[in-house]
Formats: structure tokens, sequence, C-alpha cells
């Protein structure tokens, strides 16, 4: 898998996993209800983002007037918070460069969507990078023929605990629930607290895991402004 560039198998995992957060958020969860029927609505921004993306012109909808329908609800903030749970998925499920080309679509449609719908310009700050905790624990670099087989076989890591599965050369794959993240140098697979998962390996690699007592990939507001 080319990790310069979006594949078209990466794009309905990466909307399912970020609209299953945008809907359990408490400022836009109530706005996303109205949606009836969600594997037509997650096929049709596959579909958006395949054309923006990937120039497949598979799209022929209107982002613009689907969502002036629900103006009234819509404030500049929310704007703010979808890009920050779409900057945190991305970031968790792409390869780096691929993930900061969609966060700047992102950003651009974004600010169109909040001028046409609210009138006011929406002003996208740069934010520093957060910072990264430091690992309670580091384990060995695994390959293909060290690899603990309970690791290829489901099992969840201990309460109040998360992990960021680190590769240094070759691929693999984290299988979370339905969900299956391709895993590089470029891209770095996260597991959360009691989650059931299991990694599947095709050829040679090297890893290695890191585990943290909180979630290392999401640094709130509060932390952020202490590491400034």
């Amino acid at each position: 898998m080319d990790a310069t560039r979006l594949e078209e198998e990466q794009i309905l995992p990466l909307l399912e996993r970020f609209y299953e957060r945008v809907r359990r958020d408490p400022m836009l969860g109530p706005v996303f209800a109205v949606v009836s029927d969600w594997p037509e609505h997650l096929q049709r921004l596959t579909e958006f983002w395949s054309s923006l993306m990937l120039t497949s012109g598979k799209y022929k909808g209107n982002p613009v007037a689907m969502h002036l329908i629900h103006a009234d609800r819509i404030e500049p903030a929310m704007f703010e918070r979808w890009l920050a749970i779409w900057r945190e998925t991305t970031n968790e499920m792409l390869p780096l460069k691929v993930a900061q080309e969609m966060q700047v679509k992102a950003g651009r449609i974004a600010s169109r969507l909040n001028l046409a719908l609210t009138g006011e310009m929406l002003e996208l700050r740069a934010e520093k990078p957060a910072p990264v905790p430091k690992p309670y624990r580091t384990t060995k670099i695994f390959d293909e023929a060290t690899v603990p087989a309970a690791l290829l076989e489901s099992h969840r890591v201990k309460p109040g605990a998360w992990a960021l599965i680190r590769v240094l050369t070759g691929s693999m794959r984290l299988v979370t629930g339905q969900t299956v993240s391709p895993l590089n140098p470029d891209c770095i697979g996260r597991i959360l607290p009691e989650v059931e998962h299991h990694l599947e390996l095709h050829g040679p690699v090297q890893f290695q895991i890191e585990f943290f007592d909180r979630d290392p990939l999401h640094v709130d507001s509060s932390e952020r402004k202490e590491h400034a």
C-alpha cells in the first residue's frame, strides 16, 4: 500500500470510525441525529471523499445545499469540533502525509460551509502538535517469527490502559471488531482500553507496542496550554 496517497478501500473504514465518534459527541451528536439511513449516508460520503481525493467523479451531489436544510441548527463552533475529531481520526488511521492532506481539505470544506450557513468566516487556527505522553512500558521489537501468539488472537488491554503499535519495517493489520486498519511505519495503530482486537501478519515486519495510562493521541486544551 502506498503511504503517500489515499487508497479507495481506506475511505469507508475511516468515515465509519469518524462518524461513530461524531454521533457520540455532545455537541455534534444531536445535529447528526437527523440522519435516518447511516449506511446510505456513509456511502454518499465515501463517494464524496473518493471524488475529492482520488478524482473518481463518483459524487454528484451538492454539499452546501444538503447542509442548508439544517442551517438553523448549525453554529461555527460545531465546525471546529468536527475538524478536531477529523484530525484525531485521520491521524490514527492514515499515513501522516495522507492524514495531513485530508485535514487541509476538510478545513477548506468547513470554511466554505460555515460561510454559506452562518455568514461568518471560520478562522482556522494552526495548532501546535500535542505533546505525546511517555509510555509506562514498551515491548521489545517483535517480528513475524517472534510475535507472541496471544497478539494474533482476540484479546484486550487492561482497564485504564491505551496502546500504540509502531511498525518499524514492513506492514501488518490491526483488526478491531469489524474495522481492519493497515499499519506501516507511517500509520500507527491505536488500541483503547478493554477493546477486543488482534493483529494479522502477512509478511516480514518489525514492530513494538507502547502502553500508556491515558490516551496518547488525544490531549485536551488544558494540557495543550501547559506545554505551549
